[in-house]
């Protein structure tokens, strides 16, 4: 298969914003109950990828405080990035329908499924987009509540519009998207940016190729039957596993750099040395053995490992500041 796949006009397969706004094809059913419409709308954000960010955004609160801050100005930032975050991914599948029905593993997402119509999905994202720059911009401060937005818009048009369905590069480049919530932390504490937010975004930006990679070892059928050319359906395991253990010795070697940029302890320090060291054996063993069922493991371990890395990073302020 071709890295850069087209349609037979030689044009990418992707629907753009008309074509998003126009379709309404799928009916929403008048028959379901509130709390069951709630839930998919609630489900449109994506939950489980927005608690993954928060767990990145609060420890970075913390290293800028050097200690906790105002419990306040945490769950304005929170909520802030939980509504950007959703907004996105909400888009997001607003513009996926198409593939969301084809795969297996997204074919009972909520517009798929016909739960929700496209027209209806858009009118929320947009709602709760814009709810989250200005409740950033007067709870927390103009520079976050621009970088939530900047996130969504890299994330809607350069991922999602352009990348995932041209290019095997896709969730390198699209994945700064995530990386963000480390930034908009970080500068809703200190009002500005550093080194140290910029290491941590590189943290989380060669983070997510391995974590997004071994996901696609596992589901490479649904995504081939998709015509998306994620990695592995356009490269082998093998050198999809080679390219995961590469970026995840990058991941290691930032982890550490960011303990002197960021003035860490002791404590971070072996997190992240031991983690990293964990994340690297288990991306060896892939190589050896670049099955599903390994691919899995260095999934599971990743989701893990970044939940742990952040744990440690903000215990490690916290023991030290006395709190």
């Amino acid at each position: 298969m071709r890295d850069e796949p087209a349609n037979a006009a030689g044009l990418p397969l992707v629907p753009f914003p008309g074509a998003v706004l126009g379709c309404a094809a799928v009916s929403e059913s008048p028959r379901r109950t509130l709390p069951a419409r709630v839930g998919s709308y609630v489900a449109l954000t994506k939950p489980r990828i927005i608690e993954l960010l928060l767990v990145t955004t609060v420890p970075t609160m913390i290293v800028a405080d050097r200690g906790l801050p105002s419990p306040w100005l945490v769950a304005a930032t929170v909520l802030g990035g939980t509504l950007a975050a959703g907004g996105a991914n909400a888009i997001n599948m607003v513009v996926d329908r198409d593939i969301d029905k084809v795969m297996d593993r997204t074919k009972n997402r909520p517009i798929a499924r016909g739960d929700v119509t496209p027209r209806a999905a858009l009118t929320f994202a947009v709602a709760i987009e814009v709810a989250a720059f200005l409740f950033l911009w007067a709870a927390v401060n103009l520079l976050s509540a621009a970088l939530a937005v900047g996130a969504c818009l890299f994330y809607v048009f350069v991922y999602t519009l352009w990348l995932k369905r041209t290019s095997s590069r896709n969730i390198v480049i699209g994945g700064a998207a995530g990386a963000v919530p480390v930034l908009i932390g970080w500068s809703a504490v200190t009002g500005s940016l550093d080194w140290p937010p910029v290491v941590l975004f590189g943290v989380i930006f060669y983070w997510t190729p391995p974590h997004f990679w071994a996901l696609a070892i596992r589901y490479r059928d649904d995504y081939a039957k998709a015509d998306v050319p994620m990695l592995p359906v356009v490269r082998s395991l093998r050198t999809t596993a080679v390219r995961i253990l590469g970026y995840t010795l990058l991941l290691w070697a930032l982890t550490v750099l960011f303990a002197p940029v960021a003035g860490m302890g002791d404590l971070y320090l072996a997190a992240a040395i031991v983690l990293g060291g964990v994340f690297t054996w288990l991306s060896v063993r892939l190589l050896r053995d670049a099955s599903p069922q390994t691919a899995m493991r260095v999934f599971t371990w990743s989701i893990s490992y970044i939940t742990l890395l952040f744990g440690a990073m903000a215990a490690d302020q916290l023991i030290r500041s006395g709190w």
